[in-house]
């Protein structure tokens, strides 16, 4: 279990300071795979390596399993963690990365070879690591995290650079990883990829907690319906639906979006005032705009709209 108490990662001095981690609270239990979401320099890689011990906190404090991580001796035993993949010497083969790795944690040779088989590297173990792709890389990083078979892992975005079979592949073993009772934390900025993978998710915007919740709360409270209505007779019926409390916003002389009643009210309304429907159509917002939306202020560079046909 990860344990994260109010804890804050300031950077500069005086008048240059930058908060990374802004007093953020939450905890990741085993048994679940937890995502961790934010857009781009939210500070969901400062808040892993406070984690790992490889920063230390302005105020507040992390523990993992109970104490903080860098007090424990052959680390790879307690937590396997994946933040860069392409920070790894080159030069190396991945079978001979790993089994430095391997000796510096007083961990079995054997176990070398039963990761690059998981990974699906064993064919690929003798080639330097230079020459590996994006994807294999990230393969490499994934068998080093599973290296000392740990109860608690971290991965920060371990989709980059996966094929789509790759991808089905890690979804899968974070689900079985879970299913063991470890705790998995996955850090990444797509929300549609965390829609197929987490069970719970942990959201951050500019450093700061936006939600802590699981997938299924987190859906119902921020992906929103709507329903598209087209009738030749819209103003009649716009006039019966918002005395229902709806919201109707016209887009189009004989089309509406609505909200605040479902498809089945609207048709009864549209049947008891005679009006004749073109249309009626429920939409969900996906989960992916929910979040958009949600940390749309959290976004550290937003690129400037540009109406259709005006100059970039």
């Amino acid at each position: 279990m990860i344990e994260v108490n109010e804890l804050t990662k300031r950077y500069g001095r005086r008048t240059a300071v930058r908060t990374a981690v802004d007093r953020l609270t939450f905890t990741v239990r085993p048994g679940a795979v937890t995502g961790f979401l934010g857009p781009n320099g939210a500070g969901k890689s400062t808040t892993l390596r406070l984690v790992l011990g490889l920063n230390d906190p302005t105020t507040g404090s992390v523990t993992v399993d109970g104490r903080p991580f860098r007090g424990r001796p052959r680390g790879l035993r307690h937590v396997g963690a994946l933040l860069d993949a392409g920070d790894v010497h080159g030069g190396r083969s991945g079978r001979a990365h790993l089994r430095a790795l391997a000796r510096s944690n007083r961990i079995p040779a054997a176990r070398v070879e039963e990761v690059l088989e998981e990974v699906g590297l064993g064919r690929a173990a003798g080639r330097r690591i230079g020459g590996y792709s994006l994807g294999m890389k990230q393969r490499l990083g994934i068998a080093g995290a599973l290296l000392g078979d740990p109860p608690v892992l971290l991965f920060d975005e371990p989709l980059n650079g996966l094929d789509p079979e790759g991808v089905l592949w890690v979804r899968g073993l974070f689900r079985r990883l879970a299913a063991e009772g470890r705790t998995v934390f996955v850090s990444s900025h797509m929300m549609a990829e965390m829609e197929h993978t987490a069970d719970r998710l942990v959201v951050i915007g500019r450093g700061r907690l936006i939600a802590d919740e699981g997938l299924a709360e987190f859906s119902a409270r921020n992906a929103t319906t709507s329903v598209t209505v087209r009738s030749p007779e819209l103003p009649l019926l716009a006039e019966a639906l918002r005395t229902e409390g709806a919201d109707v916003q016209l887009h189009e002389p004989q089309s509406a979006i609505v909200t605040g009643l479902p498809a089945e009210r609207i048709g009864e309304l549209a049947l008891r005032h005679g009006v004749v429907l073109g249309e009626l159509t429920t939409r969900t917002s996906s989960l992916e705009t929910a979040f958009m939306s949600l940390t749309a202020d959290s976004v550290e560079y937003p690129a400037a709209e540009h109406p259709a046909g005006e100059p970039r």
